[in-house]
């Protein structure tokens, strides 16, 4: 990691000053990931996709080179927790601005005396272990200015039986997020996490058994309308917050919480 006495750059915090950077999005294949994906697109930004499924990732691609102007879309059969394929995404990517990981791990759902010892500790260990082996291959190749951008659940502040696991390893993401930008200040890189609520992505329709696609809207819908606002929030709204976090140069050891309300409850 190389340091400067440099102050960190300024730059106008909107999503136009992202035109022409290079964001490496961990788990960009699906959901919030692949959403963030198409407004970077529509931005400017210069993407490298990375996930694990070979037919997902080339679909994703295609996805986001159609959204806008990116100046280039780049996909990588990458699984997240191999510290080296990340170090060579790192090296294809060559000089990088933004980092996102959005990438899954073990679900751990069910009460922790009823699950088996090998569930539970693959439930806490993979989510922070995924974002600490991206943020030691990333920051060799991150900018001044740069961000890894994390991203967490609500439940955290909220518990609920049955969530132990999954949110041991989410809180374990946060405390991650602030250490890693008190170390990674010196080069000016910054590190935050997002508290996402429940969005209406594939994984959220999966559990709630509802169709992808229109044919499962009516089914979401119902099922959101209890929430605050009315309605889950969109995987688009829950990526816009990752690129305010991208190019508001003033951003670092934050939690933001995106969720409509739903803590509140």
């Amino acid at each position: 990691m190389t340091t400067t006495t440099e102050p960190a750059p300024v730059r106008a915090p909107l999503p136009s000053n992202l035109a022409g950077r290079t964001a490496v999005l961990l788990g960009g294949t699906s959901g919030i990931g692949l959403a963030a994906g198409e407004l970077l697109a529509a931005s400017g930004a210069r993407i490298v996709l990375a996930g694990r499924d070979k037919a997902r990732l080339d679909a994703a691609v295609g996805r986001v080179s159609a959204a806008g102007t990116a100046a280039e879309v780049h996909g990588m059969t990458a699984d997240a927790t191999d510290e080296e394929a990340l170090e060579a995404v790192f090296r294809r990517a060559g000089t990088v601005d933004h980092v996102l990981v959005t990438a899954g791990g073990p679900s751990g759902v069910g009460p922790i005396t009823e699950l088996t010892g090998d569930a539970v500790r693959a439930a806490i260990q993979t989510p922070a272990w995924t974002a600490a082996a991206v943020a030691r291959a990333a920051v060799p190749h991150l900018a001044p200015g740069g961000s890894i951008t994390l991203a967490s659940g609500i439940l955290v502040a909220r518990p609920r039986p049955g969530m132990t696991a999954s949110i041991s390893s989410a809180g374990a993401v946060e405390t991650l997020a602030r250490a890693l930008a008190v170390e990674f200040a010196p080069a000016r890189v910054r590190v935050n996490a997002i508290r996402f609520g429940a969005m209406d992505t594939p994984l959220l329709r999966r559990n709630y058994g509802a169709a992808a696609g229109p044919e499962g809207d009516a089914a979401m819908a119902e099922a959101g309308r209890g929430l605050p606002l009315g309605r889950f929030g969109t995987a688009e709204e829950a990526a816009s917050a990752a690129l305010f976090l991208m190019a508001n140069t003033y951003m670092s050891g934050e939690v933001l919480t995106v969720d409509g309300g739903q803590s509140l409850l």
